[in-house]
Order: structure tokens, then sequence, then C-alpha cells
């Protein structure tokens, strides 16, 4: 999916990294904060991305768009400084206990009994990997692989128990009451009295335990604490794995000990963020850059949730169109709230091929603001498919193809220099036309009859495409606008949308000049006298 900047030449390059300077493409905006960042230069290990990942599921929807989102901003930043070395970790936070068994999982009793267990000391019920962790952070790298994603992995338990934590879980330690100021406002009175920023590893259960602590000792780096169970005094040390952070201090720890730069997060964090930068500070380091993304909205408006169902998965989305269509969509507005649901599809997958086919004629300023190039990290790959989506869609509709030949022999008429059988993208859109018209749209579409005014137009226009048997689709989208206007539909809209629900079925429609010389004039003549109740041959 990332092509890059190696197809530009040296002058387009120079070209858009000036203009890099003063984009207003967003991923550009969040650019410059990093530039901004270093004034005194940057250092030789250069610049570090993080994005999360909560093992305790698998990677969905919402994990593609934030490391997508972040790759944007890393790719700009390239641009605008070349030669810093960047990396993107995926962090996984594997260490986190198990607090209830997803109920769709097999062996349920086995899960059950490793419950509050880190992620990674609960066996894998599919029994493939050595951890249910380790299960789901394999299924998180293959599902990064398959995009081209460039990432580095990071296991949260295997940074604390190698020891890569240490120094900051000590500065944590030495930090402790300054930290629970600042924390413990944010807290209701019953949690309150018992917060602390370490879960100890209960060294007899292996459990995450949420216990107060009870005594501290900097110098030996351990706290102690009353067993729940047997009501004994347990001292631990902090480092080395025996104890792992509560989140919002374990987000702040891992941004100081890994020396990020740049993460994203969801609106419903903007206070996690917030508290999480405190600490930051309080530890001595600086929050990393980044901005707060909306979340999306179901096909009513609703939010999405998991426990409702209402969300639009991946697998679902990829079905119908390619990965560069869901990158299209992700980089639109992310600071606003959009609707995800399968209608989108169609419309995403049509705009971002248009943004496309616009690349090579635009100016340095307009091609960094194209999401097409967001997409790629670069120039796009020149690809223009003979006819959108949506009107392939239409024409499933009417001509009821179940099959790629029969769908692609409508194409070669209209277009004769595509290839339906050998081009690997158009027979994607033919295949993905078929199929999401019988998954989602067939059972939708009811055509109407039409009224006198309406018959008149239609009878009309049926007339003038049998008189003009090799007219073009300019020339027939001409006709159409005239016999709307002479039959004074007002607005000339609603004669369109006449002709979608009576001859589609549907409220919405291509334009139905390019659909009549695709679907052919002989059938585009049939399907009229269908709706009148008329045979044409």
């Amino acid at each position: 999916m990332f092509t890059g900047l190696k197809t530009l030449s040296p002058e387009d390059l120079q070209a858009l990294a000036e203009e890099a300077k003063v984009s207003k493409a967003w991923p550009f905006e969040e650019a410059r904060k990093i530039v901004a960042r270093y004034p005194g230069g940057f250092p030789a290990h250069g610049v570090l991305f993080e994005t999360g990942y909560g093992p305790s599921g698998l990677p969905h929807i919402g994990t593609f768009g934030e490391v997508v989102r972040t790759t944007m901003v890393r790719r700009a930043f390239e641009l605008l400084c070349p030669g810093v070395p960047t990396r993107l970790i995926a962090f996984s936070d594997d260490m986190d206990g198990m607090r209830k068994v997803p109920p769709h999982l097999p062996n349920q009793q086995l899960l059950k009994q490793a419950l509050n267990k880190p992620l990674t000391d609960v066996p894998d019920p599919f029994g493939t990997h050595d951890s249910f962790g380790a299960h789901n952070n394999a299924r998180l790298c293959g599902f990064l692989d398959q995009f081209g994603f460039d990432y580095e992995f990071l296991s949260s338990t295997q940074c604390y128990r190698s020891g890569r934590f240490d120094a900051t879980l000590m500065a944590v330690l030495a930090n402790y009451d300054a930290i629970m100021g600042v924390v413990l406002p944010t807290l209701g009175a019953e949690r309150r009295a018992t917060y602390s920023p370490f879960l100890p590893i209960c060294p007899r259960t292996g459990q995450v335990l949420q216990v107060p602590v009870i005594a501290r000792d900097e110098a030996a780096g351990t706290i102690c604490y009353l067993d729940p169970e047997t009501e004994e005094e347990v001292t631990v040390p902090v480092t080395g794995g025996h104890c792992k952070l509560q989140w919002k201090v374990d987000w702040a720890m891992r941004w100081v000990a890994l020396g990020v730069d740049y993460e994203m997060a969801g609106k419903d964090l903007i206070d996690s963020v917030s508290l999480s930068s405190k600490i930051a500070r309080i530890l001595g380091a600086r929050p990393p850059e980044g901005f707060n993304y909306e979340l999306f909205l179901d096909g009513e408006g609703a939010k999405i949730s998991k426990t409702k169902g209402n969300g639009l998965t991946i697998e679902e989305w990829l079905r119908y169109a390619p990965p560069e269509s869901l990158a299209f969509y992700m980089f639109q507005q992310p600071r606003a709230a959009k609707k995800l649901y399968l209608g989108v599809i169609p419309k995403a997958m049509d705009e971002y091929f248009q943004f496309v086919a616009a690349f090579p004629r635009q100016s340095a300023k307009e091609r960094l603001g194209n999401p097409s190039f967001h997409v790629h990290g670069g120039p796009p790959p020149a690809y223009a498919p003979p006819v959108s989506f949506a009107l392939l869609l239409n024409l499933v509709a009417v001509s009821g193809a179940t099959d790629a030949r029969m769908l692609g022999a409508y194409l070669k008429r209209y277009a004769p220099d595509c290839e339906p059988e050998t081009d690997a993208k158009l027979r994607q859109m033919i295949d993905a036309a078929i199929a999401f018209h019988a998954d989602h749209v067939a059972p939708t579409l009811k055509r109407r009859a039409p009224d006198a005014r309406e018959r008149e137009a239609l009878a009309e226009l049926e007339v003038w495409l049998g008189g003009n048997p090799d007219a073009s689709a300019e020339d027939i989208q001409n006709e159409v606008y005239e016999i709307g206007k002479r039959y004074a539909f007002d607005p000339l809209r609603a004669w369109f949308q006449a002709l979608y629900e009576i001859l589609l079925g549907s409220s919405q429609g291509p334009r139905m000049g390019t659909f009549f010389a695709l679907y052919g004039i002989d059938n585009s003549r049939r399907l009229i006298g269908e709706a009148l109740g008329e045979v044409h041959g």
C-alpha cells in the first residue's frame, strides 16, 4: 500500500519538501509539531512514533485507523526532514491482567482458572501459542503485515521482565507522592482509598493485584502490601516484572522509558492523555506530541459499541473494497465524527480513485493535500477504473449479473480497452460489486410505478434512444436533461430521482447518460419499457 517517495525526481521531491513546510494537510501540521519539538536539532537515534494495542481482543478497524494515521504523520515528517531516522513501535499491553473471560472464546473453564493473570501467563484457548497474549500479539503482527506497515513490535511483558523499564520504574517510585497527587483528585472516594500506581504480581498466585501499598522503600526499590487472601505482608521489587503500573501511569512511564515523540489517541482518552502527560513531566520528560481523533458512529449516528455490535468490521470492508479505500476514509477529517457503516464503502472507493486520477496534473500544493498521497506515503500508483463502483452496483441491479464474465462483457462494450479478465483491480471491483449487491443492496431495492407525467417523459426518452442507437454517454445525458426541462420537473433533480426510483429501485443513482451507455441502448429501452408496462425489442 505504501509506495513512498522513491518514484519522484529530485526536482519534484524538492518542490514537495518546500510546500510541506506550509501545507495545511493535517499530517503535515502534525509533523511540524515534531519539528518544533527539537529546535536545536534531532537526536542521533531520530524520532519515535508509537501506537498501543490491548491484546485482550483481536485487532480491529480502529487498530488499522490508528496505525495508518500515525504512519501518515510519520511519512509527512520524513518529507519535511529527510535523513532523520524514524521508527514506529506497535506496543502491546500484554502484561495487563485478564479481568474477565471473553464469552466467544473456546475453553472457557481453562481461561476462568487464569483470571487476573497477565495475558502472557494465560493459556492460549486455541492451543497455537504459548499464551493468550502471544496468540493475540501474533494476530496483531499478521494484521499489520498484511497491509505492509513498517513497524517494530514491543511486548509490555518483555519490557518489564527484561529490565528495560527498570530505571523509569524506580523514578516512579521516587516520585510516588507527586504522582499520587495528580492521580487521586481524578478518582472517586472509594477508589482513592485503595489506589496505588503499582500493581504487584502476586508471587503466590501469579495474579495482577489491585491492592493498597502499605510501605515503600525507595533505596531498596520495593513496595509492601497485604496479600488479600492470607493477609500477610508481602514485599516485592518494583522492577524486573514483579510489578506493573496502573495504565495511565504505565502510559506515561512507557513514553519516558522509550522516548516516544508522537502518539495519537481517541477523543475518549483526552483526560487520560492529560493525566499521563502530567505524570511524564513529573518524571522529568516531555510528553509526546499527538492529537485526539474523533470516534466513529454507526449508520444511525449512534456511538459504535462492541457490546451492541453496531460497528463495521475490517473484514467486511475488505470484502468489498481494497485497503487503500479504507486508508482514504481514515485520512478524511480525523477530528470530525463520521459514520462508519457499509453504505460509505462505495463512495470511499470511488473518491479514492478520483483523487488518484487527479494527482498527476496537480501542483505541489495540491498534491500534498491529495488524500491519495498520504494513503501511499508518496505518489499513488496510477490507475483509473473504466467506471465507478457505484455505477457497477447499479449495473448489477438492473442486469441481474451474477458472475464476473457477464458484468465484464458490459464493460468491454462500454470501454473496449479495459481488460476485466487480466486487470486485477478491475476484477476485484467487479467481484465486490456482485457480492455487495447480493449482500446489502438487493434486499433494499423496490421499483415504483411512474405517475402520468413521468410516463410521458420516459416514453419520450425511450423513443429518442430508439432513434439514436449510437449516441454517446454525453449525448444521452444531454437529452435526459432536456426531457426533464420540457416536462417542467422543478427542481430538475426530481426528474433524476424519478429515474432512479422507477428504473433502479433506489432514491440515488449514477449519471444516467453513462449508465444507459454502459447498459446498452437496447437494454435501456427494454428497462424503460418494463417500467411502462410495455415490451421493446
